[in-house]
């Protein structure tokens, strides 16, 4: 991993407010490790945004008396204005950053930045969620994060697995073009540069991590979460809009683009249709009965249709209808939300009819008309998704033939 070029290869950011109580040991063991198993030229950067305790003492004497350590202050809170601040004045070849609890293990550090150093990859991350990662938290922090990763990835689309994990690093001429695009300067800092730069067409590589929960960390999760929901819809509303110019980050930084897979067949498609179907009708039937109880007979089955809708829809994008990538993916999910109106529209009357003729009707006679309407409504779904929502446009069929003539393979 040693540089061919010279200079500072590698600038570790850790920020902090107030850790007087974990600060000096976690900068002296990164330190030592960094001396012992890190042949690039490093630095360590203490980002200390507003602490109020000893937390300016510690790192300002840390730095005086560990070589390569460096100390930062700000007069304001964020975790993401701490890294955006030591990052854009950085000279380094890659940028890194680290929590401070050190929860991760520092032998995935340099798995982490060795892709970008050579130049394999753009952005680094660890992933607690890996098959191969070993992670030991709370089943509530286990759940928050598996929740929100997962309505990120259905949501947002993206195919990075663990956005929030303190441990990242990215290459410094790709901060440089992604930064000032970056609007969050809280904790969805991380979640909003990971998905410009997956839709910019840039290498995100992961690693499974060993990862301990800190049982000391102060973060907010509910403060958190709502500040996270709050950064999607901001970020998805600027990509529909425009006003993230991705393309042009494409073009300047952009890999080069994989010829698209062709369409699966109208029997494949049928077949696959029916398989999401299934599951989506199953996961709607439980999630039914667990909410029938506390909302009742319509809220119930509005709740448990709209959870199902959105996975649903990226599940026949991607299984059924063979579209993948980030074109119009957005747009998809919207008209894949009237589709999800349509189909309720359809239950809702049945409902309706129901309780006009057997007003005491038990929850599982409300259940089995359910499941009656939604199998009528499949075969709408199935037309409308094919026909309208995910149609195949003339620019796609235009670059299948393309690839025919480059490739001479057949093309479905």
């Amino acid at each position: 991993m040693t540089p061919s070029y010279g200079g500072l290869a590698l600038e570790i950011v850790v920020p902090v407010y107030n850790e007087e109580a974990v600060l000096e040991s976690s900068i002296t063991r990164l330190a030592e490790y960094l001396t012992n198993e890190m042949p690039s030229t490093w630095r360590i950067t203490i980002a200390d945004n507003a602490s109020t305790d000893r937390t300016p003492v510690i790192a300002a004497r840390l730095s005086e008396h560990l070589e390569n350590v460096v100390y930062r202050r700000l007069e304001s809170k964020g975790r993401g204005l701490a890294l955006r601040d030591a990052w854009s004045v950085s000279e380094a070849k890659v940028l890194a950053y680290l929590d401070v609890d050190l929860s991760t293990d520092l032998a995935a550090l340099p798995p982490l930045v060795a892709p970008l150093l050579s130049g394999h990859s753009d952005i680094s991350i660890g992933t607690r969620l890996g098959q191969s990662s070993r992670v030991s938290r709370g089943l509530k922090r286990e759940f928050i994060s598996r929740s929100y990763n997962f309505l990120l990835r259905r949501t947002m689309q993206v195919r990075f697995s663990d956005a929030q994990c303190g441990f990242k690093a990215i290459r410094a001429d790709v901060a440089k073009r992604l930064l000032p695009h970056v609007e969050d300067n809280g904790w969805f800092f991380d979640t909003e540069l990971l998905i410009i730069a997956e839709r910019s067409g840039l290498r995100i590589h992961e690693i499974p991590v060993d990862w301990v929960d800190d049982p000391d960390s102060r973060v907010d999760i509910k403060q958190t979460a709502l500040d996270d929901l709050r950064g999607m819809v901001r970020v998805a509303g600027s990509l529909v809009k425009g006003a993230i110019p991705v393309q042009a980050i494409y073009a300047e930084l952009g890999r080069r683009p994989i010829v698209p897979l062709g369409r699966p067949s109208f029997f494949g498609q049928v077949l696959r249709f029916g398989l999401v179907g299934v599951a989506s009708t199953l996961a709607f039937a439980l999630l039914y009965l667990v909410l029938q109880g506390p909302f009742g007979a319509q809220e119930a089955n509005f709740l448990a249709l709209l959870l199902t809708a959105v996975g649903n829809t990226a599940a026949n994008r991607k299984f059924t209808f063979g579209i993948s990538g980030p074109a119009r993916f957005l747009t998809q999910q919207i008209q894949g939300l009237i589709v999800f109106l349509l189909a309720w529209s359809v239950t809702s009357s049945s409902l309706l009819v129901l309780h006009a003729m057997h007003p005491d009707a038990a929850p599982n006679v409300e259940l089995l008309i359910l499941t009656a309407a939604n199998v009528l409504s499949t075969l709408m779904r199935f037309v409308l998704l094919r026909l309208w929502v995910f149609r195949e446009r003339l620019s796609t069929a235009k670059t299948r033939l393309v690839a025919l003539s480059v490739t001479g393979n057949p093309v479905r």
